[in-house]
């Protein structure tokens, strides 16, 4: 008698619990087997350099594994439409930023989901300012040699990215705007590749996230000509500013955040932020991002996530209507 008590206690607690505590379809509290973070791009970018320390901190706060999946491919979108597709159950996250979000809208005709309709935004993890750099040991030394090997003839001068619409090209694109260069982009499948084509020497130079190369910045076998923020980083003071430099048109920040399919429960959805919110307040993981070149954009809520994605959709269109790219 009294284990039928008992049971009848636990069911009737469970049906009182909130969404937040039992995964969708009552199949159990949430979470209830591994969590899955998608990265839509491929390993050793600034997406991975944020995301794998605070997958750690979740694994320890909920209990379950938090697996970095890197799901590379056609400048983000690849990632983040597998992303779309999953249930919204709190079992699958992904790393969403300024190239699938905010410029794909522009660049897909025929992108396969809706950025504004297709995730539940969950937390703001920062930006990475984009740097300009060239090989460490190469002949151009400062951003005047850049610009003036760059006007030489159309195209003399290359440079890679993290793929087709990333922040890095665009930024180059609006670099060429401004000063009147035509610079040949060549697009690779991650920050990793675009580093490793400029010091074979394969590309003359990158623009890409701060993030990603300033290890190599400052071990010298990259070049950090100028970077995108309005002030200087702080794991690169030596490098200036393009603002500085002067071309105060030329400033761009590459974010990341943590979205989820859209129809995520809010309530979810907010312990997943508490406990971001949480290991980005950690010393060990604000010195380690703050040494890759990532700063903080402030805690947002979903609301103002939203609002600020809109913002920068509607900021690089005509970036990329003026860039003439197409799809890879």
């Amino acid at each position: 008698m009294r284990r039928r008590h008992l049971l009848a206690a636990s069911a009737a607690g469970l049906l009182a619990a909130p969404a937040s505590l039992r995964a969708q379809g009552g199949a159990g509290p949430w979470p209830n087997r591994p969590v899955r973070i998608i990265v839509p791009y491929a390993p050793g970018g600034t997406s991975d350099i944020i995301v794998r320390p605070i997958a750690e901190r979740l694994e320890r706060a909920f209990g379950r594994p938090f697996i970095v999946d890197n799901r590379a491919g056609a400048g983000g979108t690849v990632g983040s439409a597998a992303a779309a597709g999953e249930r919204p159950d709190g079992h699958t996250l992904v790393v969403a930023n300024t190239g699938p979000l905010a410029v794909a809208p522009s660049l897909y005709p025929n992108l396969s989901y809706d950025p504004a309709r297709a995730f539940a935004w969950v937390a703001m993890f920062g930006g990475a300012p984009i740097v300009c750099a060239v090989k460490g040991d190469g002949p151009i030394r400062g951003m005047d040699e850049y610009l003036a090997a760059a006007k030489a003839r159309p195209e003399a001068v290359s440079f890679g990215s993290s793929g087709v619409g990333s922040a890095g090209h665009l930024t180059g694109v609006l670099f060429g705007m401004e000063t009147g260069a035509r610079m040949l982009h060549i697009p690779y499948r991650g920050a990793g590749e675009a580093q490793q084509a400029v010091l074979s020497g394969d590309t003359t130079s990158l623009w890409d996230t701060s993030g990603a190369n300033a290890a190599a910045i400052r071990a010298g076998t990259l070049r950090g000509l100028a970077v995108s923020s309005a002030e200087r980083v702080s794991a690169l003071p030596a490098v200036p500013t393009l603002k500085e430099l002067g071309w105060p048109g030329v400033v761009s920040t590459n974010w990341f955040l943590l979205a989820a399919p859209a129809g995520l429960d809010p309530a979810i959805a907010a312990r997943l932020a508490e406990a971001v919110h949480g290991a980005l307040a950690e010393p060990a993981i604000r010195e380690r991002l703050d040494a890759s070149g990532v700063v903080s954009l402030g805690q947002m809520t979903a609301q103002a996530i939203a609002a600020f994605v809109a913002e920068e959709t509607a900021r690089w269109a005509p970036v990329v209507r003026a860039s003439g790219a197409k799809p890879s």
